[in-house]
């Protein structure tokens, strides 16, 4: 097995943030990212152990996502399969659950590792710990803020703040298993990132918007275009213009 080089894997993400405009701080809206990289994105109802999948084939890049599983861990899944999509090469299409420890690819550690990157940015949580923090230990609520601020998950963000020998292996043990809706409540914060996001159904991408212009045009008829939506799970009864 090849060896992961972990610097440049961060460069990589580094780059493609800047290449997307956005800066080495600031939290990725992943949703407004699909659409500015023109990614067909489909979230649908999936097994819990499925997290999604993604396609390319020439120019074109297709995502499935799991809807049954909280927000962050959707974020997380989207900026995983970014990593086959626009970074891997000799990509094949295949089934990915981000995260799980238990999985050898070299691949699938590579686009963990990038999508970690991108989400959470050394620079963007270094600027949001205060410097007493950075000398004598992070707060809990700082950690809140972080999950907050990133949209990520409590545990995504301890091996990230661990990655980034911010936290130590103890420290990532202490705080693992806390109640982290609960606490997060009591501090304030939105814990939305927590919960499974009502994203059932979301297209994101212009296949639909060019099947339905193809339609008005007559370009295709109307069957052809039912079938079209069809495949991306839009089931539609018979129609008039």
């Amino acid at each position: 097995m090849d060896k992961i080089n972990y610097n440049e894997i961060c460069q990589l993400a580094l780059t493609f943030r800047n290449n997307c405009f956005f800066n080495a701080y600031e939290a990725i809206d992943c949703k407004k990212l699909l659409w500015q990289l023109n990614v067909l994105t489909v979230f649908r109802p999936l097994s819990s152990s499925f997290s999604g999948m993604c396609e390319k084939k020439k120019d074109k890049r297709f995502i499935l996502i799991n809807s049954n599983q909280i927000l962050s861990r959707q974020y997380f899944t989207i900026a995983h399969e970014l990593y086959h999509l626009f970074i891997q090469n000799e990509f094949k299409i295949h089934i990915c659950n981000p995260g799980d420890t238990q999985i050898k690819d070299i691949e699938e550690k590579k686009a963990d590792i990038f999508a970690s990157n991108l989400l959470m940015p050394e620079l963007g949580i270094k600027r949001l710990i205060s410097t007493s923090e950075l000398d004598k230990g992070i707060k809990l609520s700082t950690l809140f803020k972080l999950e907050n601020y990133f949209s990520v998950s409590h545990a995504a963000l301890l091996f990230r703040l661990k990655d980034l020998k911010l936290l130590t292996k103890k420290e990532v043990e202490k705080y693992i298993n806390v109640p982290v809706i609960r606490l997060a409540q009591l501090y304030g914060f939105d814990t939305k990132q927590y919960e499974i996001a009502r994203n059932e159904g979301l297209i994101i991408g212009d296949y639909a918007i060019l099947a339905k212009e193809k339609f008005d045009q007559n370009k295709i008829s109307e069957g052809h275009y039912i079938e079209l939506l069809s495949e991306i799970g839009v089931h539609l009864p018979a129609i008039k213009k």
